[in-house]
């Protein structure tokens, strides 16, 4: 990835985080609050169903305390403390007077429990009120579930007592819980209460009471409170939970299921008070955040890709004219320089890398003086001992000439035939010489064509088929291990017959008591490899890493040309020549050429 996309992600994903990290703590602050208000309206709510509670059972026990107190009652009661056989005559009596004081239950008691009169229910009459204590007659209002003819309704009751003489007349009242005791609730916007009726065992949708408001909706059936209510009855206090009614998270309801008791030492659930709130306006608006940050992200990352472009133009532009130049210079290419823009660190660091390519130029240029001397005075050194060997022999066989032409006259024609012979085997050494040297200093250019590896490998080895049998010497088998899926190659092949051919001969050289030559060709990657290995006598580290200086040879007649030569004709072809070797275990030479290019052999034509 280049800097320029790296620096691009960066900003990209800077901007993207920012955003994505402030919409999260937005949403979180949101439902925090959201949460905290709906707390409060919860809390609120309660609060008001309290005093409403407390309002209308302070208004049922004053209905019943002027009941007690009315005229009728007060007679009925002394008419019962003297003849407790004549209660059938006050059969209606609870019927009428419900009706004057807008009680929905009305029920009178005597002194055992007995009913004497019911207005919600006239055949109990006669029959006792299991659930009345006579003892501990309650004061307060109370809940408490009325058994009807054909249903049970919830109410809210209190009782009062008529003491005239030593026979007491109870007086219990009350007004239902239904639908108007939920109208009279003053909700706020997206809220609402129901009141569930606990009867039986199991959820029944008919027990739960609606606000008078409500209309039936499919899409919310009763059957959704279920596990809320049982969970109610299962822990017995107060729960909260999630009502989903469609996929929409919109259309979600957070109820408050509070558990209503009646009196009585067991306290028995009598209902349950469902105050539920919308989380519409919570999941809009976090919609509405989320949409936002989308934008905001969007418009983010558009200015974060102007931006990145605008660094490039100032930051990344200045950098990847270094990087180019530094390739340049390893290349090759060592007088390139990079301009400079401004004060800041980048320009500091082109101005340094300008002086450093100054710097190696002039090093170089040092250095290759250095190097020119050097392989001058080691050429007159090697040129001096080369030439050294024959002239002597030339001056003993002038002088021998000399000295038999002054002393033996008669013997002269002999010994001038001898040194004759002596002076043209020198002279032609000379010659030998002085061409080995010339040889290497006119090293032609390649003439690139496509040339087939394999072939040129099988035409060395029939080449040295020969030799490699030679009588009086233990015999060298050559062995072939070919690529054949190898494609041609740019080169010159006469160059690289001659280079293979000379690392073939040192092989056979290293090899006075027989091995075995192998010629290997076979691909890297898309490079070309040739491999001349023997098993001969091998190569110290210090020569592996000396052979291939000219005039450096291991021979007690070479030159050190040989692999001078091969080493330059690969490096004409844009390869490059390596050897591995250990002593008495063979060593092996590996030339690796570039693949075939239409356009180099072309250029190398044209030049040729």
């Amino acid at each position: 990835m280049t800097f320029r996309r790296k620096l691009l992600t960066v900003f990209a994903l800077t901007v993207f985080l920012s955003v994505a990290a402030v919409a999260l703590l937005v949403q979180l602050i949101i439902r925090n609050a959201f949460e905290k208000a709906e707390n409060d309206r919860t809390a609120a709510l309660v609060t008001q169903i309290q005093r409403e509670f407390s309002h209308r059972g302070e208004d049922v026990e004053r209905r019943v305390e002027r009941i007690a107190f009315a005229e009728p009652v007060t007679r009925m009661a002394a008419v019962l403390n003297a003849n407790p056989s004549q209660a059938g005559e006050y059969f209606d009596i609870a019927r009428s007077l419900a009706e004057n004081y807008q009680l929905d239950f009305l029920e009178f008691l005597d002194s055992r429990g007995t009913i004497i009169s019911s207005a919600q229910w006239p055949a109990k009459f006669g029959y006792p009120d299991a659930t009345f204590d006579a003892a501990s007659p309650s004061t307060a209002a109370f809940l408490k579930l009325e058994e009807l003819q054909d249903s049970t309704s919830l109410g809210l009751f209190a009782v009062r007592t008529i003491r005239v003489g030593d026979h007491p007349v109870y007086v219990i009242g009350g007004r239902k819980l239904d639908r108007s005791f939920l109208s009279a609730l003053e909700l706020p916007a997206e809220m609402r209460a129901l009141l569930y009726q606990n009867r039986g065992d199991t959820f029944s949708p008919d027990l739960l009471i609606d606000p008078p408001s409500a209309t039936p909706d499919p899409i919310r059936p009763a059957a959704k409170f279920a596990p809320l209510i049982d969970a109610v009855r299962r822990y017995n206090q107060e729960i909260t939970g999630v009502v989903s009614w469609t996929s929409d998270q919109a259309d979600e309801e957070v109820f408050h299921a509070i558990p209503l008791r009646g009196a009585g030492n067991d306290h028995p659930l009598l209902a349950i008070l469902l105050v539920g709130t919308s989380r519409r306006g919570y999941v809009e608006l976090k919609r509405r955040i989320r949409d936002s940050a989308l934008i905001v992200g969007g418009a983010g990352i558009v200015v974060a890709i102007l931006l990145a472009i605008w660094a490039a133009a100032r930051v990344t532009r200045p950098v990847e004219d270094l990087a180019h130049a530094a390739q340049q210079v390893a290349a090759g290419h060592w007088n390139t320089s990079v301009e400079v823009h401004g004060r800041d660190e980048v320009a500091q660091l082109a101005q340094s890398f300008n002086r450093m390519t100054t710097e190696l130029l002039t090093q170089k240029e040092r250095l290759v003086q250095s190097e020119r001397v050097a392989a001058w005075r080691e050429l007159a050194r090697r040129l001096a001992h080369e030439l050294k060997n024959p002239l002597f022999p030339l001056q003993l066989t002038v002088e021998n000439l000399v000295r038999a032409r002054q002393q033996s006259p008669g013997q002269f024609e002999e010994v001038f035939r001898e040194g004759s012979r002596t002076l043209l085997a020198e002279i032609s050494n000379l010659k030998a010489i002085i061409g080995r040297f010339s040889e290497f200093s006119k090293m032609p250019q390649p003439r690139l064509q496509p040339v087939q590896v394999n072939e040129l490998l099988r035409g060395v080895a029939q080449l040295f088929q020969a030799q490699l049998q030679t009588p009086g010497r233990t015999a060298i088998t050559c062995k072939l291990e070919l690529d054949d899926t190898l494609a041609p190659i740019a080169a010159d092949p006469e160059l690289l017959h001659r280079a293979i051919s000379n690392l073939a001969l040192n092989a056979m050289d290293a090899m006075l008591n027989g091995g075995t030559l192998t010629l290997r060709s076979h691909r890297l990657d898309d490079h070309v490899v040739i491999e001349v290995a023997d098993t001969g006598t091998g190569l110290t580290p210090e020569e592996c890493d000396r052979i291939f200086t000219p005039y450096y040879t291991s021979k007690q007649h070479g030159t050190g040309l040989g692999l001078a030569i091969v080493q330059s004709v690969v490096s004409d072809h844009h390869g490059r020549i390596s050897v591995r070797s250990q002593p008495d275990k063979g060593t092996t030479f590996v030339i690796e050429l570039p693949p075939a290019r239409a356009d180099s052999a072309a250029a190398h034509t044209e030049k040729a």
